[in-house]
């Protein structure tokens, strides 16, 4: 461990060059805006940017392109928590708790919340990364397609965490998720299904449309049916006034003592859980999410508990930490913009794997150090920014609905270059907001559409290498334990609906 530290030390010698250091600014600074920007996202950030770095020498460059993946967890709470349009997939979980916040007049504290909880839950990923990067990566190798399976479903199961009150309703919610994944081509046999003999369906539903418009165009949808209420609190005074100072953002000991454990809590869970291969900050924010879900919160999660906003950021931001593990120790990278980031390592002629750290060791732990600096700076430019991100909620709500329209539409068409991705956003949208106007909760549906292919890709490449035996899940301590948990959460909300009703038995005898 000592000599982890001294190569870090090494690493930030490299680091402080002032190439390499405006280099990593600048890709902090894009990773904002590319995160709250709905449609771009890491993974495009990443692609778009990898062109220009083919002259930069190959620290620089995957130190700019790291710090853009890095802060890109920053930037998606913006538009999730001002709009309740997710920037990126991650900040899902975000926008539960962050758009209620601010809509009740604390938009600032739930920035400034968000950007602590991303501080704090990617320090804890980094200060692991830094102390266990190669054991990180081994850890890893031990998931394979089984183990990835229970995992996934033991994520998947969680979202019940996520349905309300209502069971029967997120469990239709959720079915429903995981139908619209089904869309497209089989990615193992070829096999279209669920088309309908429509050209376009045999891609399947894009992600980012159907997220923009369950999410952002439904909320269009209701401000249009809310406008007249608005514009008569306004003309009567009472449209609440929103800070937009950075002190007046800025989180009381009270708050921040609520935010602290949970925190802790997803930082450490979303390291690990950023390592495991396929998974990613989307399932960092969700578990971290959830796991809050069973602690207690001083307000119900999703009607603007801020411990909801600091357990999905911290989630997030420490999974994408995380993932540097497994991609520089073994070659495996933990999703979409790991595989561009591993694209980009070979066209620079380095063979990521475990002599990496041994033939390369400038390159790896400047890597590492430039993440410290990275989330240093992007903490700072996003407090800063605050007062101005935050005006948006003071812009009547005639010129918000075509605002918030125009960018989810660039948003769905920059995904696909194609109408396809309006349409798809135009109809998920309707759809979000009968759904939300019927009290069905969309957030579990959106989740189980991420894990879903997830999850019967692994689950299908499991049972062909065993053959379909079932013996492929039981075939080990960590498989059993694993299953354990599964079956714990599957059977604990039955045998405390007996225990209830031998209970009420009991009373009314």
């Amino acid at each position: 461990m000592l000599e982890n530290f001294a190569q870090l030390i090494n690493g930030f010698s490299v680091v402080l060059d002032p190439q390499n250091l405006g280099a990593c600014c600048l890709g902090a600074v894009l990773g904002l805006i590319v995160g709250a920007m709905p449609g771009l996202g890491s993974l495009a950030g990443v692609a778009l940017l990898l062109p220009l770095t083919y002259k930069f020498n190959p620290t620089t460059a995957i130190i700019m392109l790291g710090a853009l993946y890095y802060s890109n967890m920053y930037g998606g709470s913006f538009s999730a928590i001002l709009l309740n349009i997710p920037g990126d997939s991650p900040a899902i979980t975000t926008a539960l708790d962050g758009y209620p916040m601010a809509k009740k007049g604390r938009p600032g504290q739930a920035l400034m919340a968000a950007n602590t909880a991303s501080f704090l839950g990617g320090t804890i990923g980094i200060l692991i990364l830094t102390m266990t990067a190669s054991g990180l990566a081994e850890l890893g190798l031990h998931f394979g397609y089984a183990e990835m399976t229970l995992v996934l479903l033991i994520a998947m199961t969680s979202i019940s965490w996520l349905i309300g009150d209502n069971p029967t309703k997120g469990i239709v919610i959720t079915m429903l998720g995981i139908l619209v994944a089904s869309i497209g081509m089989d990615t193992l046999s070829g096999v279209p299904r669920y088309n309908f003999d429509n050209i376009y369906l045999m891609g399947g539903i894009t992600f980012t449309p159907f997220v923009i418009g369950c999410v952002g165009f439904a909320q269009v949808i209701k401000l249009v049916n809310e406008r007249k209420v608005d514009e008569e609190k306004r003309a009567d005074g009472k449209q609440e006034k929103v800070k937009l100072s950075i002190r007046g953002s800025m989180l009381t000991a009270h708050d921040f003592k609520r935010i602290l454990p949970p925190i802790l809590r997803s930082g450490i869970l979303g390291t690990f859980v950023g390592v495991l291969p396929g998974s990613g900050a989307t399932t960092g924010s969700m578990v971290g999410y959830a796991m809050q879900k069973k602690f207690k919160s001083e307000e119900p999660m999703g009607t603007g508990a801020i411990e909801g906003i600091a357990a999905s950021e911290a989630g997030n931001n420490a999974a994408a930490a995380g993932a540097f593990a497994p991609l520089l120790a073994l070659g495996i990278p933990g999703s979409g913009t790991g595989a561009v980031l591993l694209g980009g390592l070979m066209m620079w002629g380095l063979n990521p794997g475990p002599l990496l750290f041994d033939t390369n060791p400038e390159f790896c732990w400047s890597l590492i150090s430039s993440m410290y600096i990275a989330n240093i700076f992007t903490l700072a430019v996003a407090v800063l920014v605050i007062p101005f991100l935050i005006k948006i909620l003071s812009v009547p709500v005639k010129y918000m609905i075509p605002i918030i329209t125009c960018v989810c539409i660039v948003g769905a068409y920059s995904t696909s270059l194609s109408m396809y991705g309006v349409i798809v956003m135009f109809v998920s949208g309707i759809v979000g907001y009968i759904l939300d106007k019927n009290g069905f909760p969309t957030a579990p549906m959106l989740l189980a559409f991420v894990l879903a292919p997830m999850l019967e890709e692994n689950m299908r490449k499991a049972f062909i290498a065993s053959q379909g035996s079932l013996v492929v899940f039981t075939d080990s301590a960590l498989k059993l334990v694993l299953l354990a948990i599964f079956l714990v959460l599957v059977l604990t909300p039955i045998v405390k609906a007996v225990l209830r009703k031998v209970k009420g038995t009991k009373a009314n005898a």
